[in-house]
């Protein structure tokens, strides 16, 4: 079940931490895409499962952010780790006119992973808001600097919004976002 877990959330997670929302606006501004392009690099870190059946459930994390070609929105690739098991993870959004944000994590909701239905970015975080068949939930990925990436991942049980999966990701690239490169 761990692995279930793993699998839906943790993309979520971390591509989410590291992905896109929706805007309220029909074109995505500035800001988002300044927010998208200091995702891009390389990214490692602890997380936990800190409710439900595997709460105390410790993993760690490996990213690879990016962004699409004259797209707003971005890409995430990589893995997680729980003990001996791997579990390979891959999250896509991009901002899609009026419908705003829209993504994937795996495979979506209609296979095994999650669907990215809106959302909202501001100058150092993003909201998204998540969906999978009853489950609705939403990730909050916070960049307080340039290499630090804290992630929440929280579903909705009965009216209240109760956290699952926190992560705390650390810039491993040597990368300096904002620099022009030759």
């Amino acid at each position: 079940m761990a692995r279930a877990i793993l699998s839906a959330f943790l993309p979520l997670a971390a591509a989410t931490a590291i992905a896109a929302t929706g805007a309220t606006e029909a074109a995505a501004s500035e800001k988002d895409k300044r927010f998208f392009s200091k995702v891009q690099g390389e990214w490692s870190g602890p997380g936990e499962i800190v409710a439900g059946k595997y709460k105390g459930t410790r993993f760690v994390c490996n990213f690879t952010g990016a962004t699409p070609n004259g797209k707003v929105g971005m890409s995430l690739d990589g893995g997680c780790r729980v003990g001996l098991f791997t579990q390979k993870m891959s999250a896509s959004v991009e901002h899609q006119g009026r419908k705003g944000y829209r993504g994937s994590f795996m495979d979506g909701a209609i296979g095994e992973g999650l669907d990215v239905v809106g959302g909202n970015v501001s100058d150092e975080k993003v909201v998204l808001t998540l969906h999978r068949n009853e489950l609705n939930g939403a990730m909050l990925a916070r960049l307080p600097d340039d290499d630090t990436m804290h992630v929440t991942v929280s579903v909705k049980v009965d009216d209240q919004m109760v956290p699952v999966i926190g992560m705390n990701l650390k810039r491993v690239d040597a990368r300096t976002v904002g620099s022009i490169g030759d």
